[in-house]
């Protein structure tokens, strides 16, 4: 694992995080690979590209209950011969109004380093509770 990419894939995750919780796209969109790929914990859903996962994070938060989420990296594991690593680690939703716990569970994330920046281009979730 190299210490500077693990570094950075954490700060770039946590950047993400506060993201979500300000319900600020455009930060968003900075994180997420053009292509990017998700498949949500519950129902499989594939959210395919940077531009459908904004709309549909945009509907979120526009949403009549706010809810905010937050991924937890446990590992990230550092490719020796190509740009990329995988994170793996805990998801949490909570309702925003009163942080009670809607949903939780595990999560693994692609990235990719591109022109010195980290980018997501992959995640899946698996809703556990």
């Amino acid at each position: 694992m190299t210490a500077p990419a693990d570094l950075a894939i954490r700060l770039r995750r946590a950047a993400f995080n506060r993201a979500l919780a300000g319900g600020d796209i455009d930060a968003i969109g900075a994180l997420l690979a053009r292509d990017a790929i998700l498949m949500t914990g519950t129902d499989s859903a594939i959210i395919a590209g940077r531009k459908a996962q904004l709309m549909t994070w945009k509907r979120d938060f526009a949403g009549p209950v706010r809810t905010i989420y937050t991924r937890t990296p446990a590992t990230i594991v550092v490719s020796e011969v190509e740009p990329i690593a995988l994170e793996h680690g805990q998801w949490q939703c909570v309702a925003a109004s009163d942080g009670q716990l809607v949903a939780s569970g595990d999560y693994s994330a692609k990235w990719r380093e591109n022109g010195g920046l980290w980018m997501i281009e992959a995640e899946i979730y698996v809703t556990l509770t």
